[in-house]
């Protein structure tokens, strides 16, 4: 099941999209470490394509998805 979060993007001069963090609903505010991975692509967990971020948050990596316009992490992955 997908979880739609905010996420605050960084936009380059050329128009690529970098998250920087995710604003989960209850106000909290986890930090991307490090972006591992870009690539167009379905997620097997929550249903639906769109464009996947491998991010570090933590020590964790979590898949982060822009489905346009909208971003959305499986639920099953707590922060």
């Amino acid at each position: 099941m997908k979880r739609y979060v905010c996420v605050e993007v960084l936009y380059d001069t050329e128009g690529a999209m970098r998250p920087l963090r995710v604003l989960w609903e209850d106000g909290r505010r986890f930090e991307i470490l490090r972006v591992t991975d870009i690539r167009r692509m379905a997620s097997m967990k929550a249903g639906g394509t769109g464009i996947r971020y491998r991010c570090v948050i933590g020590r964790r990596e979590t898949d982060l998805f822009f489905e346009d316009p909208r971003w959305f992490v499986d639920c099953r992955e707590t922060m």
